[in-house]
């Protein structure tokens, strides 16, 4: 109990960690806040997501679960998505809430994924996780690796490259799978002090941004 209890309280400084250091730049952008035609915007990432498998499946169980019915406007960038990830590990108590997509705009547009327990392991051998986007002003649309994370506390977000989606209003997923590792005693189990788990999102996390 006291080891999950430790893993929640990392999560929860880890997602307000990630709040605290990227919403800085959010609030100028107050006014670029819209509403969202939300069954149009899902269906129209499950059109985006044609051929690619993993992609399909993910956004087709967001439109089983139904839960983007009474969201209303869009976020904005280096805000979370208005849907949550669900996984099998959850937040290190069981399957349940895992963390939620974000959109970055510091040094150029990105999207990203925070949350799970413990942090983001530096090492991601044998997990991918990724977002796929569309661009309803637009219709660019594009499937990215969330790859980039740098192993500091401050880093509490994984997330993809630069992404040139153009301006207007973006829906995204994110899915996959990550690893995260909290420290425990050195042992022959855990020779360097920490502990993996790997969480395999159910439901992505799902949101509109406007860029």
């Amino acid at each position: 109990m006291h080891r999950v209890r430790s893993i929640r309280r990392l999560a929860a400084a880890a997602a307000a960690s990630a709040l605290l250091v990227l919403t800085a730049g959010g609030h100028a952008a107050a006014d670029r806040e819209v509403a969202v035609d939300w069954t149009s915007a899902v269906q129209h990432l499950r059109t985006a997501a044609a051929g690619n498998p993993a992609a399909v499946a993910a956004v087709d169980r967001l439109i089983a679960s139904q839960q983007w019915q009474g969201l209303k406007n869009s976020a904005l960038p280096a805000q979370p998505f208005q849907i949550p990830a669900q996984s099998d590990i959850g937040r290190g108590a069981g399957a349940g809430v895992y963390g939620s997509g974000i959109a970055l705009d510091t040094d150029g547009f990105r999207m990203g994924f925070f949350g799970g327990p413990g942090t983001i392991s530096p090492n991601q051998a044998g997990a991918k996780m990724e977002v796929i986007w569309y661009n309803l002003s637009n219709g660019r649309s594009a499937t990215e690796l969330l790859s980039e994370h740098n192993d500091v506390p401050v880093d509490t977000t994984i997330r993809s490259r630069v992404l040139d989606t153009g301006p207007g209003m973006i829906v995204a997923a994110v899915y996959g799978s990550l690893w995260h590792r909290w420290s425990v005693p050195v042992s022959e189990a855990n020779p360097d002090g920490f502990q993996y788990q790997l969480g395999t999102i159910s439901i992505p996390s799902f949101g509109a941004v406007y860029n």
